[in-house]
């Protein structure tokens, strides 16, 4: 089976709504949301029935005075969508078996990740700032050394 998959970009409002719209005409199977706000509001907009959304974080609230709050859960409701709280430390016990499983389908292009690499430590408060400006794309890594 294929899923849909959602690629942060950061815009304005309308620009982002009818990005999402347009990108997921079918709606968004599953989403892993560590940004919420704006884009959170997007992507209910355009879930798929009974989509599941892993929630991890806020990113896009962190540094805010006053965080947005969700602007449309009734979304959750109508779409009979499920929303859980999803912290690392919960699947420790299931990190071996994960690598285990995971691990092959890198090896064979089966799972690409993106990475965001800076050189030397001089580099990482542009690298952090980065991050939170929407500049990187994938993991952002600063490198202080090679093998």
């Amino acid at each position: 089976m294929r899923y849909s998959y959602l690629i942060m970009i950061l815009l304005s409002d309308d620009i982002l709504f009818s990005i999402v719209a347009r990108g997921f005409p079918e709606g968004i199977d599953i989403y892993f949301d560590n940004v919420g706000g704006k884009m959170l509001d997007a992507v209910l907009l355009n879930m798929r029935n009974h989509g599941p959304i892993a929630f991890c974080g806020m990113v896009s609230q962190y540094n805010l005075e006053q965080p947005d709050g969700v602007n449309n859960p009734m979304n959750l409701v109508y779409k009979r969508v499920r929303m859980e709280g999803f912290v690392v430390f919960d699947y420790y016990p299931c990190y071996s078996k994960f690598l285990e499983t995971v691990l092959p389908y890198i090896r064979e292009g089966k799972i690409v990740y993106v990475e965001d690499v800076v050189e030397g430590l001089e580099s990482g408060p542009a690298a952090l700032v980065g991050l939170f400006s929407g500049r990187n794309i994938g993991k952002q890594v600063v490198a202080i050394a090679h093998d």
